[in-house]
Formats: C-alpha cells, sequence, structure tokens
C-alpha cells in the first residue's frame, strides 16, 4: 500500500504550470475530456451542480466519461448537503435535547445536521480529485478570464491531454 500524498492528475499539474518541474508522465491513461451522460437518479441541487460544473471541467480537461460515479457522488453530496441545510434552515434547530436514564440531560447534533457535517466533507474530498476545491484553484496559472480558455486549451494541447 502506497503512503504519502497521493498523486495529482496530470491535467491539474499542466494548468499549474508544472511547480515541480518534473517530467510529466507519459504512461498515464488519457481519456478523452468528456463530460459523462448526467444520472437520473440525482437529485434537484445535484442536477444543478452538474450542470454547472460539468461544461467547465470538460472545457479544461478535468472530466471524462470515466469519471462518471465519482462526479455523480460528488454532485449528489451536494444535494444531500443542501437538502439537509434547507430542513435545519426549517426547523432552526441543529441540536436537541434528552435526559438519560439517570436524569442528566444531554444535547446531541440532530440526525440532519450530522448528514449536513458528512456530505460535505464528502465533497470537499471529492472537489479535489476534480481540482474545486479553493486550494486548488488557488494552485491553477491565473490569467485574464478572456484569455483563459484558450490558454488552458493550449497547454492541454502541448501536454498531449
Amino acid at each position: 500500500m502506497a503512503t504519502g500524498r497521493k498523486r495529482k492528475p496530470t491535467a491539474l499539474r499542466v494548468l499549474e504550470g508544472n511547480p515541480s518541474r518534473r517530467p510529466l508522465p507519459t504512461d498515464e491513461p488519457k481519456p478523452v475530456p468528456r463530460a459523462p451522460k448526467r444520472p437520473g437518479w440525482l437529485n434537484k441541487e445535484a442536477r444543478w451542480l452538474w450542470n454547472y460544473l460539468a461544461p467547465r471541467l470538460e472545457r479544461v480537461g478535468l472530466i471524462s466519461e470515466i469519471d462518471l460515479p465519482t462526479f455523480a457522488i460528488l454532485c449528489q453530496q451536494f444535494g444531500v448537503f443542501a437538502a439537509a441545510e434547507k430542513h435545519l434552515k426549517k426547523t432552526g434547530t441543529r441540536t436537541a435535547e434528552y435526559t438519560n436514564k439517570a436524569g442528566a440531560t444531554n444535547v446531541v447534533e440532530v440526525a440532519e445536521a450530522k448528514i449536513a457535517r458528512n456530505a460535505a466533507i464528502t465533497f470537499k474530498s471529492l472537489a479535489s480529485e476534480f481540482g474545486l476545491s479553493p486550494a486548488s484553484r488557488a494552485r491553477l496559472c491565473g490569467s485574464p478570464a478572456s484569455r483563459q480558455e484558450d490558454e488552458l486549451d493550449e497547454l492541454l494541447k502541448r501536454a498531449g491531454l
């Protein structure tokens, strides 16, 4: 079992300008950057995120059809988080009190708060796989928005992606 930092996708390294200056892998699988078809079982918020992110990730070469399961889970976790947070906003409570058999009062997190927290943790871990976290974006080469698409296309072509 490998230890240490997990390998960063080559497409992300290219977008970041390959800061380590290590040679880019030549034997890495290079699926065609094409967003997979959205599954029908995603909830409303997950479908919105899919429609928002998939074309953008496709443009910069960070998603392909083989990413369907991971990307679907990422989007669905966003949907689960949103639904749990809507419920919490409606009820106005994140904790509940109960008295145990010994008569002591305990304060616990309600189920929806736990669901929202767990969904956010899962989302965050999967978001880094697609370069979607704030830290991942900060490492990307900055360029004016009007030129960014052309520059990214050129970098990806030079890298053979």
